[in-house]
C-alpha cells in the first residue's frame, strides 16, 4: 500500500426534482468565462448546460467534464422517480456525438473548472445562480493513495489534445511554425 494523502474532492449536485429548466445556471457560468469577466452573456459558451426532454418534461443540468474524441454507445437508460433518462442526459464527457461543451467560434472543448478564480468564489456561480437550489456545492475531504492522484489537464492543454486529435500533431506543428513566422515578421 503506497502513501496516503489527502484530496479535496469538489463537486455539484443535482436534485433533479427541483430543476425547472430556467437556464440561471448556463446564463451566470458564460456571463463569468467572458472575456472580459461578465461583458456577454451567451449560453452555448456555458460550462453546464441544460438537458431538455420537453415531450416528457425531464431537465438535467450537467457540467462539460472530460474530452474524448470518440463517443460512447449511450444505449443505458437510468430511470430516476419513475422518468427515463438515456445515459447521455446525465454525461458531462465532451464527445463528437452532440454539440454541447465546445467553444462556438473554435470548436475547442469547454470544461468545468468550478469558476476558479482569484480571489476564489464561495461556491461555483451556477450553484450561486440557481433560483430553486436544484445545484448545491460541496467539498469533502478524502485519503487516497498517492499515486493514485491523477493530474488533470489545463484548459490549454485540453484545447490542444482536441486539435492533436482533429488535424494531427504534424498539422498543428507547421501551424504553429507558421504563426511563429508571421509574429516575427
Amino acid at each position: 500500500m503506497g502513501e496516503l494523502v489527502k484530496k479535496t474532492i469538489r463537486r455539484i449536485k443535482v436534485d433533479l426534482k427541483k430543476c425547472n429548466g430556467c437556464r440561471a445556471c448556463e446564463i451566470a457560468c458564460s456571463a463569468f468565462h467572458a472575456k472580459p469577466k461578465y461583458s456577454s452573456v451567451n449560453p452555448a459558451r456555458a460550462r453546464i448546460r441544460v438537458v431538455k426532454d420537453l415531450l416528457n418534461d425531464e431537465y438535467v443540468p450537467i457540467r462539460a467534464t472530460d474530452y474524448s474524441k470518440a463517443q460512447c454507445d449511450g444505449r443505458r437508460v437510468y430511470v430516476v422517480d419513475g422518468k427515463e433518462y438515456s445515459e447521455c442526459s446525465f454525461c458531462g464527457t465532451i464527445c463528437p456525438a452532440r454539440d454541447l461543451f465546445h467553444e462556438p467560434d473554435s470548436g475547442l472543448p469547454l470544461k468545468c473548472d468550478m469558476c476558479e478564480d482569484d480571489p476564489p468564489q464561495p461556491e461555483p456561480l451556477c450553484v450561486q445562480a440557481c433560483p430553486l437550489n436544484c445545484l448545491t456545492y460541496e467539498e469533502k475531504e478524502v485519503w487516497v493513495e498517492a499515486d493514485e492522484e491523477q493530474v488533470r489537464p489545463a484548459e490549454m492543454e485540453l484545447g490542444l489534445k482536441s486539435l492533436v486529435d482533429k488535424y494531427g500533431y504534424q498539422e498543428l506543428s507547421d501551424t504553429f511554425a507558421r504563426m511563429s513566422q508571421k509574429a516575427k515578421g
